[in-house]
């Protein structure tokens, strides 16, 4: 009998599909219907710290210290208590892994918050530390100190799993998860996905690009995910982008993943996509003679590569050598 459990930061898993933090679950009864359709744990929809610092600016207009205070404190712990219903909520009504998410840029304003999201229920809590680096005087290193900086200060507070979402945009994403490993992190995710920009010619507006992945995303997270799994096999790996179909779920876990996190899909195809990417990755591993998914994990990550290693090749040299 084919089995699809996993294991991801310590959690047990009925398959590899996490449905990541999005409007998908904003709400228990949302989370309800996907652990109905199918999904193996949710990530819940974050905790935005640039939004709330927004928010307390926007309202910030007594004109005196402490009247500003007062409101950003206000507003701080209104979006917070919402976000613990949340997590309460969704614990009574579903059985698979519930993850808190917190996207922020600071590590003083998390720790007092990583401790009530564990004493909500939360069984584990991804941090996405999401920014980019633009500082003309920036100091090189100091973007991965504060991942490491606020994962570590978190790691204290809390015993629940601690998850770390990384962005694309990293000059030595190894080194950080090594380093992240050594401090507690539990799992890491590849790649969080950056607001895309974009330019109307004809308004002449600033307007958003494509705002979902594509299967070409996949690749980026492939890459990565072959490469930490070998060099850093202490922690999982889930892969984040570009999963539209149960054989880039195949892919992931080849690549040493032991999950992925699913969102375009969803929004695009529905809740029913969760229950036919299974059904293809179970068919596979039929036709493979695979009973479980950890048979077949990292066998074709980095170390299986000999000395021509494909995930670290950065020139089309096989392809365009000969083409003038």
């Amino acid at each position: 009998m084919t089995q699809l459990k996993t294991t991801f930061a310590g959690l047990s898993l009925n398959n590899p599909i996490i449905i990541s933090s999005s409007s998908l679950t904003s709400s228990a009864e949302k989370n309800k219907k996907l652990e109905l359709a199918g999904a193996g744990a949710i990530v819940l929809k974050s905790v935005f710290e640039e939004q709330i610092i927004m928010e307390a600016h926007y309202m910030a207009t007594y004109g005196s210290p402490e009247g500003d205070d007062y409101l950003s404190t206000y507003v701080r712990s209104h979006a917070l208590s919402e976000y613990i219903a949340l997590i309460e909520q969704t614990k009574k009504l579903c059985t698979i892994p519930v993850i808190a998410s917190i996207n922020c840029f600071s590590s003083s304003e998390w720790t007092d918050f990583a401790r009530t999201v564990e004493e909500a229920g939360a069984d584990a809590l991804e941090i996405n530390i999401l920014s980019l680096q633009t500082e003309k005087e920036y100091a090189h290193g100091d973007f991965e100190r504060r991942h490491i900086d606020i994962m570590s200060n978190i790691k204290k507070q809390i015993s629940i799993p601690v998850i770390i979402k990384l962005g694309s945009n990293l000059t030595n994403p190894i080194a950080l998860i090594n380093q992240l490993y050594a401090n507690g992190a539990n799992a890491v995710v590849l790649f969080n996905r950056f607001y895309q920009p974009d330019i109307n010619i004809d308004t002449l507006t600033y307007t958003a690009g494509d705002v979902y992945s594509a299967p070409a995303d996949l690749a980026n997270g492939l890459r990565w995910t072959a490469i930490a799994s070998a060099q850093v096999p202490q922690t999982d790996y889930a892969i984040s982008g570009g999963v539209h179909d149960g054989k880039a779920i195949v892919k992931a876990i080849l690549a040493g993943a032991s999950a992925v996190e699913l969102c375009s899909a969803v929004y695009q195809k529905g809740n029913p996509i969760i229950a036919e990417m299974t059904d293809e990755v179970a068919q596979w591993m039929d036709r493979k003679g695979y009973k479980s998914i950890s048979e077949f994990k990292g066998s074709m990550n980095a170390l299986s590569t000999g000395n021509s290693n494909p995930f670290e090749r950065t020139q089309f040299m096989k392809y365009f050598s000969s083409k003038e």
